[in-house]
Parts: structure tokens; sequence; C-alpha cells
């Protein structure tokens, strides 16, 4: 699958010294649904902003669509469609005033029949006439999502688009997003719902303090990196665990009622036989177990704690 997006050796530092990139590579793929997970100020939206041409990079390269963003911003931008984390609209226009009017600035013809689409696609249809000052915050938001696809972009960007939005709505805006990339339209999200991104993503991207963690297909990385966890419930309680399970890291919870163990499913051996075994020799029953698996979430934390 070719790239549609292209940042090479991208950098970022303000007049204060701060650098909120360093040296980010990324390739975005044509057709794509990317994640890109960091906890705050880790440079997210500093990314989106220099890859949209909102703000400049102080040293590498964007190309959209095989654009420069900055010595081709035109033609690059008319590719874009973003949906910023801030809601920008004007509070007395209509709703199809304002999703209108953003179509008109990137040069494209009047089609009353795409923004009558787009609307309809989220639910807006009823709310056209509607001042955007008497929307609740979830309607806002769409009516952000519906400007920003109002020139018909092959890119989406969705900066934490489902922010006060009701569960309701948001499954709404799922199902929108899955049928744009269905019509071919490349989506990047960011998102502090991880399980949107571990429910939708086809790849995750985590940025950590400016610089790239990793990059990985979704199923990949949960099989790569995810663990699972055996949960045993004892018959007896138990104070404290004996010197021979010591190697095991077992964790003791619930009072002393249940035992952790957390295991590597890529290893050769995840050590539940032995573990059982000398549980066993040390007088220690239980009634009954059971095994999780890690989420996105567990994943996600587990990287940033460590880069």
């Amino acid at each position: 699958m070719s790239s549609i997006i292209s940042v090479a050796n991208l950098s970022k530092t303000y007049g204060s010294g701060f650098k909120a990139l360093k040296n980010v590579n990324l390739d975005i793929k044509r057709g794509e649904i990317f994640a890109l997970l960091g906890p705050n100020g880790a440079g997210k939206t500093t990314l989106i902003s220099i890859i949209c041409g909102i703000a400049n990079p102080s040293e590498g390269r964007v190309l959209v669509g095989g654009e420069d963003i900055q010595t081709s911003y035109r033609k690059a931008r008319s590719l874009i469609g973003l949906v910023p984390q801030e809601l920008h609209t004007d509070a007395f226009e209509s709703v199809w005033a304002t999703v209108s009017f953003s179509r008109g600035l990137f040069g494209k013809p009047k089609n009353p029949a795409h923004i009558e689409k787009v609307l309809k696609d989220l639910s807006l249809w009823d709310k056209k006439d509607n001042k955007i000052i008497t929307l609740s915050g979830g309607m806002k938001r769409r009516v952000m999502i519906a400007k920003a696809l109002s020139h018909e972009p092959r890119i989406l960007f969705l900066d934490e688009p489902t922010a006060g939005v009701d569960v309701e709505l948001r499954k709404g805006m799922w199902e929108v997003v899955r049928t744009l990339q269905q019509s071919g339209v490349t989506i990047i999200l960011t998102t502090h719902y991880i399980e949107e991104a571990e429910e939708m993503a086809d790849r995750i991207g985590v940025i950590n303090k400016g610089e790239i963690v990793l990059i990985e297909d979704k199923a990949t990385l949960m099989q790569k990196l995810g663990k699972k966890r055996l949960t045993l419930h004892l018959q007896n309680k138990i104070t404290s665990l004996p010197e021979s399970l010591g190697h095991y890291e077992l964790e003791l919870c619930d009072s002393g009622a249940t035992l952790v163990y957390d295991y590597d499913t890529k290893g050769d051996r995840t050590g539940i036989t032995s573990l059982l075994s000398d549980l066993r020799a040390a007088g220690i029953r239980f009634n009954d177990l059971d095994t999780t698996q890690s989420s996105l979430e567990d994943i996600f934390v587990d990287l940033v704690r460590t880069s």
C-alpha cells in the first residue's frame, strides 16, 4: 500500500528552546485508519499542525499526496480535512451556511447535494437551519467534522473527535468514519479513548516527549507487546508468599484471596506449569482461575512509562 503522507526528519523547536518534535519519521498508508496516541504534551497536535500546514517545522519535510506542504501548500492542503480539538465556528451562522462556506474556502464550486449528504451522514440534516450557538457540544463537534468534509478531502485528521460527545453520538460518528474509509479516505486520529483506537485503527503510532516510540500494525502490536494475566482464586487467604515463589513476581491481591501472575505470550514457556507445581508444593490451593489479555491501553501505559 502506497503512502499518502510522508514525514521525514521532522523537528520543531520553539523560541524558548523547547523541542516539541525530535526527528520524527512517519509514513501514513493510503486508505488506512491510523491512530496517533500519546500523553498530553507529547507532540500530537504539533505534528498534526505541521502536516496540515498550520505550523512550520524547524527541520524536515512533509509530503501530502506527493506535494510538499510548504512549497505546494494549496495543492497539499486541498487534500486534507482537519477537525481540531478546539471548536471554532461562527456561533450565529446556520449549520448549512457554515459548512457551505468552508467548502468555498477551498475554491470548490457550490455542491448542495454533497453538503446535504455530509449533513445527513452526520445526523445534522434536521439541524441544518439552526444557528451553531443553539447546538449541544456533541452536535457542534459534528459540525466541525462536516466542515472538514465539505471540500471532499482524501485525508481526514480527527484530533480528539469524540471529546464531549455522548456514547450514542460517538458510535454514530465512528460508523461515519468507517464509511469514509470504505470510500477511500485516509483517517488519522488522536483520541484519549484508547478503546476506540483499539477497535477502529489499522495501525497504531505512539509519540512521547516529541519522539515516535513505535509504529506498528494493531494486530501485530497486540501480539508482540500484549501480555496475559493469570488470576488464581485461593481456597484460603495468605498473608505473604513463600521464598520458593519469589522468582515468579506474583502479586497478592484482595487481602490475600487472589494471586496474580503476568506472563509473556511470546516466550517459549509461559511458566504456568511450573508455577502451579510450585504452588502445590508450597501447600497453596486454589478454587478457580481465569486469564485475561492485555488491552491496548495497558500496552500504551507501559510504552509511555518506559520511553
